[in-house]
């Protein structure tokens, strides 16, 4: 079986309820996945217990959290040019020392 295409491969439930919560915040949390454990008195744990028994619930946030990490890889992807633009420094400019002043 090959896990290297499932983003949830080593991710645990409540990895993926406390980052989502870290990212949105119960209240848009709620807003973005109508169910009540997230806007009634939400907590990570009985989040949990309602995840684990409603596997419809648990299918909305799997796909939020799936959803959220393409975002956030996106937003990380490189530009066209990786390199960094170099510093260019002006050069000094040389002295000029009047021709009369050298006669001392």
């Amino acid at each position: 079986m090959n896990h290297g295409s499932d983003p949830l491969h080593g991710v645990t439930l409540e990895q993926i309820v406390t980052a989502l919560e870290a990212r949105y915040g119960w209240a848009l949390l709620g807003e973005k996945v109508a169910i009540r454990c997230f806007t009634e008195n939400p907590s990570v744990k009985s989040s949990l217990k309602f995840l684990r028994r409603t596997p419809w619930a648990r299918a909305k946030v799997e796909s939020l959290y799936v959803n959220a990490i393409a975002k956030k890889m996106r937003q990380k992807t490189p530009t066209a040019d990786p390199k960094p633009t170099p510093v260019v420094e002006p050069t000094p400019t040389p002295r000029v020392i009047p021709a009369k002043w050298k006669s001392f």
